[in-house]
């Protein structure tokens, strides 16, 4: 598949892994180079997000054990890559309809944390710090758990579906 966006062709989609295989069940490993190869599984998983019209995925969507998650919210951020993070701190409590991209067609709500802030490093291997509320706290969230082999189905509170 071709997708055109910024006047790029980007050509490499990787498949999405969905829940019953087994990698999304398992703990990440930390990422330690920050080589071509890590660039280009990030580069890879921002198309795959894209055209899975996601907010975020995490590297065992698409089969690499790495602790690595993409975000999008589409406000001013724009594309975040945490590699490696690590919650500062959470607070608060929230309660939202969460779906997964591991996970089509089901949808529940889950409760998360209503702030959250994180350390984590960028695809360079250079540390940050990001604070978020409401969906930014949500994605976050989702996101690290499946670094730990936690999907949100696992959490839902309720849910329309009865699968």
């Amino acid at each position: 598949m071709i997708i055109k966006r910024d006047g790029e062709i980007n050509l490499a989609l990787r498949k999405i892994v969905t829940e019953g295989d087994e990698v999304l069940r398992k703990i990440c490993k930390e990422v330690t180079v920050f080589d071509d190869k890590c660039q280009t599984l990030i580069d890879d998983m921002k198309d795959t997000m894209y055209a899975a019209n996601g907010i975020g995925i995490a590297a065992p969507q698409v089969g690499v054990l790495r602790r690595i998650f993409l975000m999008d919210l589409h406000d001013q951020n724009g594309l975040m890559e945490f590699i490696n993070p690590v919650f500062i701190s959470k607070d608060g409590d929230q309660i939202s309809c969460e779906g997964c991209l591991s996970i089509p067609g089901f949808e529940g709500e889950v409760q998360r944390p209503a702030y959250i802030k994180i350390r984590a490093m960028d695809r360079f291997g250079d540390e940050f710090e990001y604070e978020g509320e409401e969906l930014a706290a949500v994605c976050v969230s989702h996101e690290y758990d499946h670094l730990d082999g936690i999907l949100f189905r696992d959490k839902v509170i309720e849910s329309d579906d009865n699968e």
